[in-house]
């Protein structure tokens, strides 16, 4: 499993990409598209430092944090995301921002495996630079979960991702877990 760490996400939302895959890839239109178009654009912030106040400017990207619509517009700006991880037969789920990558193998395929999730967070890399997104590799942790003795038979130590090399993680192992019980 890949636990993917994207760097400010909400902030990174291109308001014209979100704003054309809400009608290409959703069919929003009307009214709705409108009230949607002007939630996310016009806006603009001001910085207030020491008693003074920075001029106002644009603000050209993001959506709103702390509103009901920011995650799910999001979700929606990364929709595309579940089809790129597919193309490698890999699953994607993902809540807002946090997106988990994850396949299941038997530890002998664990190689293969590992390449094919290589591969496919490259094109989740050039997916996410087009849609103005940066993956973080050096907050992304590549995690295997099993049996004790799946895990302690997975010939795989480090996985390449992106431009990084991460050590994988060992889960907790059922057995470890009734032990603790």
């Amino acid at each position: 499993m890949g636990l993917l760490d994207l760097s400010a996400a909400f902030d990174c939302v291109d308001h014209e990409l979100l704003l054309h895959r809400l009608r290409q890839n959703f069919g929003f239109s009307g009214a709705v598209l409108k009230w949607l178009t002007s939630f996310v654009t016009g806006r603009t912030h001001q910085v207030a430092f020491n008693g003074q106040l920075s001029p106002v400017q644009p603000v050209l990207y993001g959506v709103p944090q702390g509103s009901c619509l920011g995650p799910l517009l999001f979700v929606i700006y990364t929709a595309e995301l579940s089809q790129v991880v597919a193309r490698h037969q890999l699953t994607l789920h993902q809540y807002a921002d946090d997106c988990q990558v994850y396949l299941n193998m038997s530890p002998r395929d664990a190689l293969t495996g590992a390449e094919r999730f290589e591969r496919c967070l490259v094109d989740v890399d050039k997916w996410m630079r087009a849609s103005r997104l940066r993956l973080n590799a050096s907050k992304t942790n590549i995690l295997w979960l099993g049996s004790r003795y799946i895990i302690d038979n997975v010939p795989v130590h480090e996985v390449k991702v992106v431009s990084s090399t991460i050590a994988t993680v060992r889960g907790a192992s059922y057995e470890d877990e009734t032990r603790r019980s």
